[in-house]
C-alpha cells in the first residue's frame, strides 16, 4: 500500500511512488539510515553546520545509539520532539522545513512512516529554494531513490 504525502508539496509522483515501493519493503533500520542521509543532505544544501546545534547533534547521536540498541524509545522520541520545537520557534519558512526534515528523520526510529515524511519535507525545502522547479524537485527525488537503493544493496 502506498503512502500519501502528509504535507502539501509540488512533486514528481512517479518517483515518489518508486521510492515508496522500496521504502515499504525495507527494514526500519534501513529507512532510518536513509532518512538521516536525507537530513544531512538538506543541511548541506542550505549550508547549515549542524555541529553547533545541540539538539541536532544529540538527535543524530541518539539515532546511532538506537540502531545499536543502546537507547530506549523514550529517549529517541524526546530527541525528535526537541528538533520539532526548533522548527516551531523559527520564522523563516525554509529553515522551519529544514528542521522538520531532521525532526522526522530522527523520529523515524520511533515510527517508520516518519522517514517518508522526512523525504517529503526535503522535497518541500527544495521547492522553497527553487520556486518549485520541477527539475530541482526531480533531482532531489532521484537522489533520494539512489541513496535508498544503495542501502538495500
Amino acid at each position: 500500500m502506498t503512502t500519501k504525502p502528509k504535507i502539501k508539496i509540488v512533486d514528481n509522483e512517479k518517483l515518489r511512488f518508486e521510492i515508496d515501493k522500496i521504502y515499504e519493503q525495507s527494514s526500519q533500520v534501513i529507512v532510518v539510515s536513509w532518512a538521516i542521509k536525507i537530513a544531512k543532505h538538506i543541511l548541506n544544501i542550505v549550508r547549515i553546520d549542524y555541529r553547533f546545534i545541540n539538539e541536532i547533534v544529540e538527535g543524530f547521536d541518539i539515532v546511532e545509539q538506537w540502531k545499536s540498541g543502546k537507547v530506549i524509545m523514550h529517549e529517541l522520541r524526546q530527541a525528535g520532539f526537541k528538533i520539532h520545537k526548533l522548527a516551531r520557534e523559527v520564522k523563516d519558512d525554509t529553515l522551519k522545513n529544514v528542521y522538520r526534515v531532521i525532526g522526522q528523520a530522527v523520529s523515524s526510529g520511533h515510527m517508520k512512516e516518519h522517514a517518508i515524511v522526512a523525504s517529503d519535507y526535503a522535497v518541500k525545502v527544495i521547492g522553497l529554494l527553487s520556486s518549485n522547479s520541477i527539475e530541482s524537485i526531480e533531482e532531489e527525488r532521484q537522489w533520494q531513490l539512489q541513496e535508498l537503493m544503495k542501502l538495500i544493496e
